[in-house]
């Protein structure tokens, strides 16, 4: 700061400047030294620091609404039932809940067109028009069925496979449990013929209970007549009901091709 005399004259030929009051205040060069002392502070340290933890907070809370969303929406997924097989009376029985006596298994289906995963177009797989066909017209003729629902049967359980064993013991081209083998008087259910035979009449059976009714009675096929009358029509089983799909499927086929 310049101080300018006037001398009473009036003339401004005469300057003179204080020295004393030429010097920046104390105080004021103490707070602007402060202030960029700060300023370099928050740009070197704390502002850094102060986004390395708003970062951190935000994908901490991220994670944690994920981690809440995805256990949420597991947790609505009720999970797939799992299937008893058991022995009621002598009969090979299915539910969804053991047997509150005796000797169970958890049933897991295995049959040709059980697998939920199969890449097979069932619409255009080659069809069996002349395998086991004596077997399968004296079958259908003792049993009055019709020979296109034999085929689509043992398609869908063996894919005409007459050496197919599922992991549970079912045998041959129609799948015949030991029990079930035994109940309609199949002395060896790996010839074919036999084998055909045994699960014709159980078929015929199964049709007769149901009226008639193709999708009911491959249904019973496949998980028991016990899961049937439990859930009156189809179970909720996947494996059983992709099962009667692609029966259905192939007997349309089947039915719509010359057998001979």
């Amino acid at each position: 700061m310049v101080a300018v005399h006037v001398h009473p004259t009036g003339s401004a030929g005469s300057t003179e400047v204080d020295p004393a009051r030429s010097q920046p205040a104390p105080a004021l060069s103490a707070k602007l030294l402060a202030c960029l002392l700060g300023g370099l502070l928050w740009a070197c340290c704390l502002a850094p620091a102060l986004a390395t933890a708003t970062a951190t907070a935000t994908a901490t809370a991220t994670a944690t609404a994920t981690v809440t969303a995805t256990d949420s929406d597991t947790a609505s997924k009720p999970p797939s039932p799992k299937v008893y097989k058991y022995l009621a009376g002598g009969v090979t029985s299915f539910s969804d809940t053991p047997p509150r006596r005796g000797a169970y298994i958890v049933w897991s289906p295995s049959c040709y067109a059980c697998n939920l995963n199969s890449t097979i177009d069932w619409h255009a797989t080659k069809l069996h028009l002349q395998a086991y066909a004596d077997a399968i017209d004296a079958a259908a003729r003792a049993h009055d069925l019709d020979p296109s629902l034999v085929r689509a049967v043992i398609h869908a359980e063996s894919g005409f496979n007459a050496g197919a064993r599922s992991r549970k013991g079912a045998v041959g081209l129609m799948q015949l449990m030991p029990a079930t083998a035994r109940e309609v008087g199949v002395a060896d259910a790996r010839v074919p013929a036999q084998n055909i035979r045994g699960g014709a009449q159980y078929l015929a059976s199964l049709l007769a209970q149901y009226r008639g009714d193709v999708t009911l009675a491959a249904a019973a096929y496949n998980a028991g007549p016990a899961a049937v009358a439990k859930y009156a029509g189809i179970p909720p089983y996947a494996e059983t009901q992709v099962y009667v799909q692609r029966v259905k499927i192939l007997h349309r086929r089947y039915r719509e091709q010359p057998q001979s």
